[in-house]
């Protein structure tokens, strides 16, 4: 257990300086007149401090540790007595310095060989004079990647050198011939965090006792303050922060603002003031790009400074290589690394850097320049256009002076408070400056998600590139390849839900939103080619003088900067509305320091802060949820450390409840191993801690499995070379990103392969994919005249152009829309329209007779013309006839079913039957493309007739599983009202539809565009039962695994788990406020008949009862009143949990295997509605007498009964039905008042599965996974 404490902010706190020999030596050389100037010394380590500090063994009790920090030891540092380093001057006498031998434990992963060279970076001398104090900052890394963070203050102090009877002391010397000098000492704190501030802090406290405090207690003060550093807490991810006092100053540890990303403790406007913003770019740049970049400055504290913060203005995109801000002068010949790196250096070093190799990147932080030797070796692309343009204007928006924003205040005349306000104006700004750059970052890498394929994790780089501007390609092609970008990918296969996630996807437009939506084939909508077309000589202006020059051989100079006119962006107007929200921190205080070195003061300590924290907790309203879980972990971690490890993990237990985001599972699993058996016999007692122990124990046996596994590599398509049978095909042919559906894909396999072997050829597959990119490319550089683009919609894309023909309209090009056709007139280029697919009547070739030949022709007859269109197209005719045909048959089952999907689905199949007939060029080749007529022949099909009332009563679909390769299963849908008025930045107000799939996936729609909001928002792995939306900001979700989990609304994460049930969740009930200030309950269940009333507000077990019954499946609330429906009975339930009236399966289905499929009552009748998972009817029943139903209402070709509501005066029921002939999913509509079916409705091609009301307006149904959709019903 003891290795595996949480680390405090003290890693350790090592002094380094001039060891006492050294000093005589040089005292003795400058008094016998041998040196004129001090010598260089060489550094050495003198004192290390590290955790635990105290432990039960030196209180005399059993063996135990206490103190944050990890034990892990490598050696021991033993300082012997005669190797004692001179000291601070004072008045003690040389007895009070001599102390017994000290055994010091050195932390494993600290290297001190090279930790003496970075704390006198410059050197280490001896001087005459005294030299301010100064600080710097330094980073480790090892192997592993993992960093830890250092601050050095180098401290001048005059020194005492006792010899021949002439003592230095206290500043005067009692012979005047001895030389006044001053040595400097460096003190590093070395801490697992980068707390560069507030470590600076710490240490600036520390040297104002250091300055008067006697030379023996020079160990003893540094000692003490590491102790107290190690008592010191750091806070969970999230809106918090810890203080304590450090006399004479209050210190602040920030919190990460989550757990992906590090804590910011650093002012990250510093590289503002130094570079103009397009300076920055560039440097942003080269990281980007991994170039070998040298930080210089003649400030140390600068070179981490600086470094630090563009890692953090690159992120999520993380540095992959040799990483070290600092180097000191005898690590210089680093820079001849063959790898890419970034280092920092002294700029004195310039030209000594410079000279080494001539393809490195200068960075001079003072002068605010970059600059490079040679222009061969570094080429420096510029970051994409659009993005920059964005970045610089909200550079110019934001306020970096301090004291411009607190000019109209008084001066306090508290420096704590004077501290406080500067705090917060930088808290404010790094926010600000951090939401900008990951919007640069969002806006370079956007796109890059339409290339992925998340099945077979493959990113098609080649089709990412053709997609952008000509004049961004260079900066992409240095990126792709990169380590750095290759991490990137890896964690957008994974669907990492990271703030790059959430920003990219609270930025989309609603065009993107549809897209997404729609998974339509990639081509240039009239909008973008409006604005490509609209300027060119403009963009290509703005890139002149992009080039890095040859620098020259004796001066290197600065890179030129791009001369961009900001007269006009083109970037989108909402870009400058980005709304940065305020963030409210709250801070806890810690209580003052104890002794640190005495065990049961600091035991003490720890109770306080375990005290202040329950007190800080129980002052909480219960809706705070997010600050009650920083305070359950920070008193958890408090109770590690102090040695109750039950408390802990009854704190880490509540974590659930209130934030599973920041739960420490590697702690509360170190925890649980650690327990005694008359804990671990304590924790199995005690229900909330026997979950959390049992699941320790799985995941400890699953983890030697499961670690390590990231999710897997990237790869990048490549064309096959061997044959394909079928189920290869299908995986390459998803790996190139040309169709996702598996259905689609296996018709592209029969039209390949017609009259052969059912394998393709991979010369064939190579012939197919060139030409079905060639074509994408060719739609990329179709230009239309503005006088053509003005007749279409906005959102049109052309998908196929024909070559020059005559036509009934005149000679010119046909080109083909998702909507329509139209005619490109030669010449001066005109539009004329042909016809849109859905006013099509006819379609069919004829021949025109030319001299002695017969010209094959295409006729079209349009609804809103007489006369017909007719197109010679020659030796393209059959294949546009058709093309011509599908969109027309895909439009008309679009329109019928009101799915759009249909027409996208059409879209594909043609540009499949374009990419075969120009593959196989051969006889055969038209008749292969029939094989991907789907919907032409589909439409022959009396089955996909719609029903005139389900056509009247159905008003949209949507496909929930658009981003998959096969329909996935709608579990249940739940539907949550919208908002008027919306304060709150991080809600849109818009209602929303939540739809769970398969293993844990929920899809979340805006129900005002039927637009997908969220594609995947994760619950769990096992298959949802069911869903409640309790108010505007959680849903509840019931999972197969016993958790019950619960969304976030607003940052649309699971954060929160229930997880007091022990069998599947399967139903949900909410009582409604009866009372203006009472609590609202909300009831779930489980199969094994387990019922649990929750406070909503606090989300504790307010009741719980078992029934017995077969399988609960539901539970209602009608006026109060608890109803549970199981398979072989409904139970109404008295108020103390106890039944009080049973209902069994009627005796006419007793006899046979039938189950309760659903019900609901009606309180204004007193009538009970039932179905039955194998009947064909529904049964009413009397509330009054229960033991039969008084009436029966037949479904027509109906097998069973799955689901229903009541909407209005109405009753939906969902059921596995016929219809035409095939089992189909319908939905019956029945009145309530004339217990008639008043509607039968069929648009489901796989059974209903679920079943939900939007506001008694619409209906909306979910269906088994052969279908998958979401139909959208109108209720009247």
């Amino acid at each position: 257990m003891a290795d595996n404490l949480p680390s405090g902010l003290l890693e350790a706190c090592v002094v380094v300086g001039a060891s006492n020999d050294k000093l005589k030596e040089v005292f003795q050389s400058l008094q016998q007149g041998k040196e004129k100037e001090s010598p260089p010394l060489e550094a050495e380590v003198l004192q290390v401090h590290a955790p635990p500090f105290v432990t039960k063994e030196t209180a005399g009790g059993p063996q135990g540790s206490s103190g944050f920090g990890r034990v892990q030891r490598r050696r021991s540092f033993i300082k012997k007595k005669k190797d004692r380093p001179a000291t601070p001057a004072s008045d003690d006498t040389t007895k009070d310095s001599e102390a017994a031998d000290e055994d010091v434990s050195v932390p494993k992963d600290i290297d001190l060989v090279a930790l003496p060279q970075l704390c006198f970076p410059g050197g280490l001398q001896i001087s005459s004079d005294s030299r301010e104090d100064s600080f710097h900052f330094l980073v480790f890394t090892d192997v592993l990647g993992n960093q830890t963070y250092g601050v050095v203050v180098q401290y001048c102090r005059p020194v005492q050198i006792y010899q021949d009877s002439s003592l230095y002391q206290n500043g005067h010397w009692s012979s005047s011939k001895v030389p006044r000098l001053y040595a400097t000492f460096g003190i590093c704190v070395i801490s697992k965090y980068p707390y560069y501030n507030a470590l600076r802090d710490c240490l600036s406290c520390l040297l104002v006792q250091l300055k008067t405090c006697r030379m023996a207690d020079f160990q003893e003060r540094v000692k003490e303050f590491a102790a107290k550093l190690a008592l010191v807490p750091i806070p969970p991810p999230g809106q918090f922060q810890v203080a304590f006092n450090l006399r004479p100053l209050q210190i602040v540890l920030p919190a990460k603002e989550d757990k992906e990303n590090p804590t910011v403790d650093l002012d990250l406007h510093l590289p503002f003031l130094c570079f103009k913003p397009r300076q920055l770019l560039q440097i942003i740049t080269c990281i980007l790009t991994e170039q070998r970049l040298v930080f210089l400055s003649s400030n140390w504290a600068r070179l981490t400074l600086m470094a630090e913060c563009f890692m953090l203005f690159i992120r999520p995109l993380l540095w992959q290589h040799p990483y070290v801000p600092i180097l000191s002068q005898q690590m210089l010949d680093f820079i001849m690394a063959p790898t890419s790196f970034l280092m920092g250096c002294h700029l004195h070093h310039f030209e000594e850097v410079a000279a080494e190799t001539d393809d490195l990147i200068l960075i001079n932080i003072d002068d605010g320049t970059l600059s490079s030797l040679s222009l061969e070796n570094v080429d420096i692309p510029d970051v994409p256009l659009d993005a920059e343009e964005c970045f610089v204007k909200r550079m110019e928006s934001i306020q970096f002076h301090y004291d411009l924003d607190v000019c109209h205040l008084g001066t306090s005349t508290d420096i704590n408070e004077q501290r406080m306000q500067r705090r917060q104006w930088q808290q404010r700004l790094n926010s600000e400056i951090q939401t900008v750059t990951l919007e640069l970052i969002v806006n370079i890498f956007r796109e890059v998600q339409d290339h992925l394929n998340y099945e077979h994790r493959v990113f098609n780089s080649e089709e990412f590139l053709r997609s952008q501007d000509p004049l961004d390609q260079p900066f992409y092609k240095k990126v792709l390849d990169t380590h750095i970008f290759h991490s990137f990918l890896k964690d957008r296969l994974n669907r990492k839900m990271d703030s790059f996630t959430r920003l990219e996807r609270s930025t989309r437009s609603e065009a993107q939103r549809m897209k997404a939506t729609l998974d339509s084939p990639r081509r240039p909508t009239m909008q973008q080619m409006a604005r490509k077309h609209s300027g060119p000589e403009t963009r290509l202006s703005r890139r002149l003088g992009a080039s890095l020059p040859n620098l020259g051989e004796e001066q290197p100079h600065g890179l030129p900067m791009r001369q961009t006119s900001l007269k006009k962006l083109s970037y989108d107007a909402s870009v400058t509305s980005l709304k940065i929200p305020e963030k409210s921190l709250k801070t806890f205080k810690l209580p003052e320091f104890p002794p640190p070195l005495a065990y049961h003061y600091v035991q003490n300590y720890y109770s306080e802060v375990i005290g202040l924290l329950g007190k800080a907790m129980a002052s909480l309203p219960p809706e705070n949820s997010a600050l009650l879980a920083r305070y359950h972990y920070l008193r958890g971690v408090v109770n590690t450390v102090a040695g109750k490890r039950l408390d802990a993990l009854a704190d880490f237990q509540n974590l659930y409840r209130t934030d599973i985001d920041i739960f420490p599972g590697e702690l509360a699993q170190s925890l649980v191993e650690s327990l005694l058996p008359d804990e671990r016999a304590q924790a199995e007692r005690r229900s909330e801690l026997k979950r959390l122990v049992s699941k320790a124990k799985k995941e400890r046996d699953t983890d030697g499995a499961s670690r390590g596994d990231d999710g897997g590599g990237v790869k990048k398509f490549q064309l096959p070379r061997t044959h394909m049978r079928l189920e290869d095909f299908v995986k390459r042919v998803q790996e190139s990103g040309i169709v996702k559906d598996v259905a689609t894909i296996h018709r592209l396999f029969e039209a390949l392969t017609v009259g052969q072997i059912k394998q393709v050829d991979p010369e064939v597959f190579r012939v197919f994919y060139t030409f079905w990119k060639e074509t994408e490319a060719e739609a990329q550089d179709v230009y239309l005249p503005a006088g053509v683009i003005e007749h279409l919609d906005t959102h049109e894309c052309v998908y196929k152009l024909s070559s020059s023909v005559k036509t009934s309209h005149g000679v010119g090009k046909i080109a083909m829309t998702q909507k329509r056709l139209f005619l490109l007139t030669e010449g001066r280029p005109g539009y004329v329209e042909i016809t849109k697919f859905r006013d099509i009547e006819e379609v069919k070739i004829s021949s025109a007779p030319f001299l002695l030949l017969r010209i094959p022709s295409l006729k079209i007859k349009s609804s809103l013309r007489k006369e017909m269109f007719e197109a010679n197209l020659k030796s393209e005719c059959d294949l546009w006839n058709l093309m011509v045909k599908e969109m027309w048959a895909g439009r008309k089952m679009a329109d019928d079913h009101k799915d759009p999907q249909y027409m996208q689905l059409a879209l594909t199949n043609v540009l499949l039957m374009d990419a075969v007939v120009g593959c196989l060029q051969s006889q055969k080749a038209i008749y292969a493309a029939t094989k991907l007529a789907y919907f032409d022949r589909m439409k022959l099909e009396v089955p996909m007739m719609v029903p005139k009332t389900t056509s009247e009563t159905l008003k949209h679909k949507i496909n929930p599983s658009v981003d998959q390769t096969e329909p996935r299963a709608v579990d249940v849908l739940l539907y949550t009202p919208g908002q008027l008025s919306v304060s709150d930045p991080d809600s849109d107000g818009n209602p929303k539809l939540w739809c769970a799939l398969s293993d844990g996936k929920v899809v979340v729609f805006d129900a005002a565009s039927w637009s997908m909001q969220q594609s995947c928002v994760q619950a769990g792995a096992s298959r949802l039962n069911c869903m409640l939306g309790l108010d505007l900001y959680q849903v509840w979700i019931g999972s197969q695994d016993s958790v019950i989990y619960i969304i976030n609304t607003r940052s649309m994460s699971c954060n929160k788990q229930l997880t007091e049930h022990r069998n599947e969740v399967t139903g949900f009930a909410l009582e409604e406020r009866g009372e203006a200030y009472s609590q609202r309950q909300a009831y779930s269940c489980s199969v094994d008949g387990t019922v649990i009333i929750w406070d909503v507000s606090t989300l504790q077990v307010r009741k719980q009862f078992r029934l017995s019954c077969d399988r609960l499946q539901s539970i209602q609330l009608f006026s109060g009143i608890l109803w549970c429906c199981a398979r072989d009975c409904i139970m109404e339930m008295r108020k103390n949990g106890v039944p009080h009236r049973r209902l069994s399966l009627p005796e006419h289905l007793s006899s046979r295997p039938s189950t309760f499929s659903g019900f609901t009552l009606l309180t204004e009748k007193e009538q009970l509605w039932t179905g039955c998972a194998e009947a064909a009817e529904l049964c009413v029943w009397h509330t009054r007498d229960l033991a039969k139903p008084f009436q029966r209402i037949p479904l027509q070709d109906c097998e069973g009964v799955t689901c229903m509501i009541k909407v209005k005066n109405q009753i939906w029921v969902g059921c596995r039905g016929w219809s035409q002939g095939k089992v189909r999913g319908k939905i019956y509509v029945v009145d309530t008042d004339k217990h008639t079916v008043e509607k039968e409705l069929v648009a489901h091609t796989d059974s209903v599965q679920a079943l939900c009301s939007a506001e008694d307006r619409y209906v909306l149904s979910g269906s088994a996974c052969e279908d998958g959709k979401i139909a959208i019903w109108k209720v009247e």
